[in-house]
């Protein structure tokens, strides 16, 4: 391998981050008790689109459309807060306002369904979403960094001990 490709081949740091001074949204996740529970909830909405013949879209329904769309489309993912930690995420596709039944103005946060896990950061109860900069984003979790055999909840419980 010449110089020049060995230049060009990224380090595996930019690899497991989201880019750099990028912007990005932070929520709880409420109802899911681990990344799994996530994940299959996901799969079940995809399933049910697809029987009904609806375009596979994943999309998240708030009540704030944010202001910064622009800057959350260039790259931006959702942070999911699960169980009081941030412990993964979802590239922003589209931010669309609309109007729901009610006449309440909502805004749908179109996901890709791709769940990617974070390094496990504690977050603190809110209401609503947070913006989050890029550069205070977790990393994407390496392949393997997080033991999969391990419960969710158990690793919680190593990581509050400063086990893991």
């Amino acid at each position: 391998m010449n110089a020049r490709a060995k230049a060009a081949k990224p380090s595996p740091r930019d690899l497991s981050v989201p880019p750099a001074g990028g912007l990005h949204l932070l929520k709880l996740c409420v109802g899911a008790d681990s990344v799994e529970d996530l994940t299959a909830w996901i799969a079940a909405r995809l399933a049910e689109r697809a029987a009904r013949g609806l375009p596979g879209d994943h999309a998240h329904v708030t009540r704030m459309m944010p202001t910064r769309a622009t800057e959350l489309l260039a790259g931006g993912s959702l942070y999911w807060v699960i169980k009081g930690e941030v412990l993964c995420r979802q590239r922003l596709r589209a931010i669309e306002p609309f109007v729901d039944g009610e006449g309440i103005g909502r805004c749908r946060l179109v996901l890709d369904p791709t769940v990617v896990r974070v390094v496990a950061r504690p977050s603190r109860p809110f209401q609503g979403w947070r913006y989050l900069k890029g550069a205070e984003a977790p990393f994407d979790a390496a392949e393997g960094q997080a033991d999969d055999r391990l419960p969710e909840a158990m690793q919680r419980e190593l990581r509050a001990l400063g086990l893991l």
